[in-house]
């Protein structure tokens, strides 16, 4: 009795394997959410991002990923797109000096070793539950406060140097900022904090004014354009594009 050649079954058995993925489960989704407000001790002293007048307490929230804490944030959120937001980063610093062989050991409170700062901006997906953080061109954690709208980022930023203060538009995931003009010198060892007041945005046409402290409002239009954020579709995908130079 002859035997079928064993290539005839080689296309059911295919057919077999991609029947039955196709009926495999779905990916399982990422649970992101922003816990509960709670209030932690706060020193303008500790934090190079500066603090409001008589600022003694500073308020974070949690950012939990599948139950779990993986940051701490301060400030509200600005949702992107219907699966991205950004947030602030609030981090605990080790603010002990480090102790001289020479000298005695010292007994030092634990908890005031320890100090709260603003940190740098994430954004967050919760389709993949991947948090990344974003570099703002000439972000300074004092003279910059962004004002979000859609994907653009307005602040006053500050050079490399320390000597000019600029108005900044960040687009997350184009690596050239939309806007950097000069505004004014900048002094970093004796800085004007607030550096500018809150910048204000306008739809159409589509622009932005800024109000350094001391100064006249400088307003600039912008070119309109296609958001350029890159949300992954998996885990396992490169992450999402950061503002930079």
């Amino acid at each position: 009795m002859l035997r079928k050649p064993r290539a005839i079954f080689l296309p059911v058995i295919f057919f077999a394997l991609v029947h039955q993925a196709s009926f495999a489960a779905p990916h399982k989704g990422h649970v992101v959410v922003l816990g509960a407000t709670r209030k932690v001790p706060y020193a303008k002293a500790g934090d190079p991002s500066g603090a409001q007048p008589n600022e003694a307490e500073l308020r974070i929230r949690a950012l939990i990923v599948d139950g779990q804490v993986k940051e701490w944030t301060t400030g509200d959120p600005h949702d992107i797109t219907d699966r991205s937001f950004v947030v602030r980063r609030a981090l605990h610093i080790n603010d002990a000096l480090p102790e001289s062989a020479a000298a005695p050991p010292q007994k030092s409170d634990p908890k005031k070793s320890w100090v709260w700062q603003r940190g740098p901006w994430l954004m967050v997906d919760r389709v993949t539950g991947r948090i990344t953080a974003l570099k703002l061109p000439d972000f300074d954690p004092g003279a910059s406060q962004p004002v979000w709208f859609r994907d653009l980022a307005a602040y006053c930023g500050v050079t490399a140097s320390g000597k000019s203060l600029y108005a900044v538009v960040a687009q997350i995931g184009a690596r050239k900022p939309l806007l950097s003009k000069k505004l004014s010198e900048w002094d970093r060892e004796h800085p004007t904090l607030p550096a500018c007041a809150p910048t204000e945005w306008q739809r159409d046409p589509l622009a932005v004014t800024f109000h350094p402290a001391g100064r006249d409002a400088a307003n600039f239009t912008l070119a309109p354009g296609s958001a350029v954020i890159v949300e992954d579709s998996g885990d396992d995908s490169e992450p999402a594009a950061s503002p930079g130079k």
